[in-house]
């Protein structure tokens, strides 16, 4: 984008009426609000405004071809910006809310702003479990456009403090409500009637997937184009250079561990996937604010949401 950038001062308030009603004046005049939710901190600002979408991508450097999440209150809300059909109706009524983007045809006449969908036909759309987004939503009237609140590209934010780390001085609000419960983004997932198309692994894995729907799950886009966030090659990367499946610290590495392991840092020391994901965005903030040059990472399962967490670490270290 090349719209300019304004510097505010930013402020981060500790979730509650007050501060939910200040987060929602300020999204029904076109700026963005950073707002837990209950994968990691989200950027958000009103998914009909074409300026408001803009003040997202000029704050976060993202590059306008990679489309945006947008978040809404209730099935309700999707149903009139998106086409449901009886495969994404199934995933919607197992998964929603929660941690489930699904990729769906826009609907004719949605008013969502053409910024979001990056100019394709369907829009990505989530029903998140967390209260204070789904608050935003109500009290703003507005569904949501939500990229994770950080600099394009680098660790997402699973704290507020984390936030305020990437994007002080462009964003004049963080909703506060401590750290994220999921740790890692939502899955995203492209319901057909044949199969799913899984184009981002998060917490709900293609097994439960596989599950919920009787279908087949396949990874990956069609024909490599970029229909979803989070396809990057590099994403998530900290300022210092990722080393993967490292089973001891190297001269000026910072290791973050996994299991029983000599570590600075541990993800999980019972060797608990979801533990690992959980603490996994605060751990490389950690290790990139360390005097250490290099950071390490120890091997993690490829199972379950640990596939997710494999993701975000390669995209970290490409």
């Amino acid at each position: 984008m090349t719209i300019p950038n304004p510097v505010y001062s930013t402020r981060i308030c500790r979730y509650g009426t007050e501060a939910l009603r200040e987060a929602a004046l300020l999204i029904r005049a076109g700026e963005p609000v950073a707002v837990p939710t209950e994968t990691v901190y989200g950027l958000a600002a009103d998914a009909t405004d074409d300026s408001a979408v803009a003040a997202i991508y000029s704050a976060k450097g993202r590059p306008s071809f990679n489309p945006l999440i947008v978040h809404v209150a209730d099935q309700q809300m999707a149903e009139r910006l998106a086409v449901f059909s009886p495969v994404a109706d199934r995933l919607a009524a197992r998964f929603w809310p929660g941690a489930l983007t699904m990729v769906l045809p826009v609907r004719e006449g949605s008013g969502l702003s053409s910024l979001v969908t990056a100019g394709l036909p369907t829009v990505a759309l989530r029903l998140p479990a967390h209260p204070a987004m789904r608050a935003l939503i109500r009290e703003s009237h507005r569904p949501l456009a939500a990229p994770s609140a950080n600099r394009s590209g680098a660790i997402s934010p699973t704290r507020a403090e984390h936030v305020l780390a990437s994007l002080n001085g462009k964003v004049r609000l963080i909703l506060d409500e401590g750290p994220t419960s999921e740790g890692l983004e939502s899955t995203i997932a492209a319901p057909e009637e044949d199969r799913i198309r899984l184009l981002r692994p998060g917490p709900v894995t293609a097994a439960m997937l596989e599950e919920a729907s009787g279908l087949p799950v396949v990874v990956g886009a069609e024909k490599a184009r970029i229909e979803a966030p989070g396809q990057l090659e590099s994403h998530y990367a900290p300022s210092k250079p990722v080393r993967l499946n490292a089973l001891r610290a190297e001269k000026d590495e910072y290791l973050i561990g996994f299991g029983l392991m000599p570590c600075n840092l541990n993800l999980s020391p019972d060797a608990d996937v979801q533990e690992a994901a959980a603490n996994l965005f605060a751990a490389l903030h950690v290790a990139d604010a360390s005097a250490a040059s290099h950071i390490a990472v120890a091997p993690i399962p490829d199972e379950g949401i640990g596939v997710a967490i494999n993701d975000r670490l390669r995209r970290a270290a490409a």
